[in-house]
């Protein structure tokens, strides 16, 4: 509700199951509640039912996106096409980024199947969003894209060291993120080539200098990641990439191809938005300029801050500090940290901050653990603050205020008044009163009058509307300026706001559901591995129906027991450590030293190796899924298919590698 209040077009959230977070899961009444509110605005509510299903869960998703159709919500996320084949309500469909579209062929194909929507993979850049675009019907099929939040490494769907390692599958929505591990990075003689660092933790998302571009890449729906953030993330990222949006808005108002918000309403905020304020692993716009050796969170995948200033001299309880700025302010509460000798970030949270010079901008600050707690900490450290009390306290009460604007009318007729309330978007209600001549009295001050009239009008209080303008208007005969009794134009303003808000909510049409071509179209390929995720008889026979003719279960069914690519990513360690062929040619001690393929990451008793496919420029985390993990989950599905074994593969079809 508040992401709606700070701005949003649409809020997409989880349900009660089924959903790519597991754990961020919000009730059926909820959602209801949500849509509510946000259809007052002309925002709309997307449900989240974008995990893969097993047989048996297929009733149970179907039976609750009518549900969520009953609670009003306007469109589902899904990946699994086995529930295209099911009687779901007439909801608009949209593909999640699970369904990893990175090509032209494939965005076409999922137009043509009857999805509205289609949510790119985070690795594109813009000639191939663009690409994507050129491809497919504007009128037809939007372009959504993520804009803001935490990077997943891994093309999304295609990660399955979680499934392999704990039996818990991220497109089953447990991931349990063994890209934020740190690794020992090793070559094909045992020899370290980095030593604990976090190199599959990439910075999070911010593609705050590229929305203009985005835009002319074609894309019309702007994602912010959201679910695991706090109230303050919403409020602030929300606001920040409206801001922006409106500003791309504007400037294009009057060209030959203008721009027009998707949802009602302006939106004003008591704070000015800044993204660095929330958590964060720093920011990347990933591949959107191609590809970037600044991508990675390798140090940490902790929320590093911002630099304020450094260490002067420690005491026996306290820290001095010397910051950068004198107008930065310190607070009890305040977070900071540091990095080690060893640069593992080390956080700091201030118990008590004594400013001692604010012409030197010199703190001394009282940590809340204890100074040999605090490791490496001396003199000369640089200090960035991650947590700002005082920012986030801001951000605690109402910080925002969203308004659809209006102009309101009153007409003096000869025994009546009537007043008429018309929105932006181009709503009226109309209520009249009777206000006989016997009880007229004409002002003594015409301009007086006219502005009270004008005044009360506009007092529009805590509804959702602001008055853009207030005019009176008098019948043939009437008198010039009279005095309305200000009782009466508050009755007529709160039934004129009621009967507007009723003629919105009549007015209000749900998203259309897009209708398949006919006959199927064909996939664009005509074999599938495990990779497309196929986890029932029901998107068995979807891709049947287009065309594919060898068709292998996915991962998690546990059909695949040798190495497989447990992910894959256009992130390359090798490029990030320097070693890519192309980097390595002619640099002194790297060529001949350190083999660049294969090499393995550890994390403890874990193994994983990484293969490079430099011709598509891909890396793929390769490994096997654990035997206890194999028998667990075998065991869990064959309780549940009543030990009816998925299959229904003819060949096992080739995937990368030769796995």
């Amino acid at each position: 509700m508040e992401a709606v209040n700070h701005g949003a077009d649409a809020v997409y959230i989880g349900g009660p199951g089924f959903g790519a977070r597991s754990s961020a899961d919000n009730s059926v009444a909820d959602i209801a509640r949500l849509v509510t509110h946000a259809h007052r605005f002309n925002s709309r509510i997307f449900v989240t039912l974008n995990t893969i299903l097993r047989d048996d869960e297929l009733e149970p998703a179907r039976k609750l996106a009518w549900q969520l159709y009953d609670a009003g919500v306007d469109a589902l996320i899904i990946q699994d096409m086995g529930l295209l084949a099911l009687g779901l309500p007439p909801l608009q469909l949209h593909a999640s980024t699970q369904c990893d579209i990175r090509t032209p062929e494939k965005a076409r194909f999922l137009q043509d199947v009857g999805l509205s929507q289609i949510v790119l993979a985070r690795e594109l850049t813009l000639e191939q969003i663009a690409a994507i675009r050129a491809a497919t019907l504007p009128d037809q099929c939007a372009i959504e894209f993520f804009v803001h939040g935490a990077l997943c490494v891994a093309y999304s769907g295609q990660c399955y060291i979680s499934a392999a390692h704990t039996g818990r599958s991220a497109n089953r929505g447990e991931c349990n993120q063994a890209c934020r591990l740190p690794y020992q990075v090793i070559d094909d003689k045992g020899r370290f080539v980095a030593h604990d660092k976090h190199v599959l933790s990439m910075k999070d998302n911010n593609q705050s200098a590229n929305i203009a571009a985005l835009v002319d890449a074609g894309v019309r729906s702007f994602k912010i990641e959201g679910r695991y953030k706090d109230m303050a993330y919403a409020k602030n990222i929300t606001a920040h990439y409206r801001t922006l949006l409106d500003e791309v808005i504007e400037e294009r108002q009057h060209t030959d191809n203008p721009l027009m918000r998707a949802s009602s309403g302006k939106t004003t905020f008591t704070f000015t938005p800044d993204p660095n304020q929330n958590f964060n692993r720093e920011f990347t716009d990933y591949f959107v300029n191609d590809r970037q050796d600044t991508i990675g969170a390798f140090d940490s995948p902790k929320n590093p801050g911002q630099a304020i200033g450094h260490v002067l001299q420690t005491g026996p309880n306290w820290v001095e500090l010397e910051l950068t700025s004198r107008t930065t302010e310190l607070h009890n509460g305040d977070g900071l940290c540091y990095y080690d000798l060893q640069k593992e970030l080390v956080g700091l949270a201030i118990n008590r901050a004594e400013l001692i010079s604010a012409k030197k901008a010199r703190w001394r600050v009282f940590p809340k653990d204890a100074l040999d707690t605090l490791k490496d900490l001396r003199a000369g450290v640089e200090v960035n603050r991650n947590r700002d009390v005082h920012w986030l306290r801001q951000l605690e009460k109402k910080s925002s205020d969203r308004r659809i604007g209006v102009w309101a009318n009153l007409l003096v007729l000869s025994d009546a008044v009537q007043l008429t309330l018309t929105d932006e978007d181009g709503h009226s209600a109309t209520v009249q009163q009777p206000f006989p001549a016997a009880n007229r009295q004409e002002a003594l001050d015409a301009d007086a009058a006219l502005e009270q009239v004008r005044s009360q009008l506009s007092r529009l209080g805590t509804t959702n509307f602001i008055a853009i303008s207030a005019e009176i208007t008098w019948a043939r005969g009437q008198f010039s300026a009279i005095v309305l009794p200000s009782s009466q134009l508050n009755t007529l303003r709160r039934d004129a706001v009621e009967q507007l808000d009723t003629a919105r909510a009549t007015a209000f049409t749900r998203l259309p559901r897009a209708t398949p071509v006919e006959p199927p179209v064909p996939y664009p390929e005509d074999s599938l591995s495990y990779l497309a995720n196929v986890f029932n008889q029901k998107a068995h026979d979807f891709y049947g129906r287009h065309g594919v003719k060898v068709i292998a279960p996915a991962y998690e069914a546990v059909k695949e027991f040798g190495e497989v690519s447990l992910m894959i990513t256009k992130h390359c360690v090798r490029f990030s450590l320097s070693l890519c062929p192309k980097q390595a040619k002619g640099v002194t001690g790297v060529q001949g030293f350190v083999k660049a393929e294969p090499l393995q990451l550890v994390n403890g008793r874990e193994k994983l190796t990484l293969r490079f496919d430099c011709k598509a420029c891909e890396m793929h985390v390769v490994g096997k899924i654990k035997p206890g993990v194999a028998k667990q989950s075998r065991q869990e599905l064959a309780e549940v298919r009543n030990g009816a074994p998925l299959v229904f593969h003819k060949k096992h079809p080739l995937t990368p590698f030769g796995h």
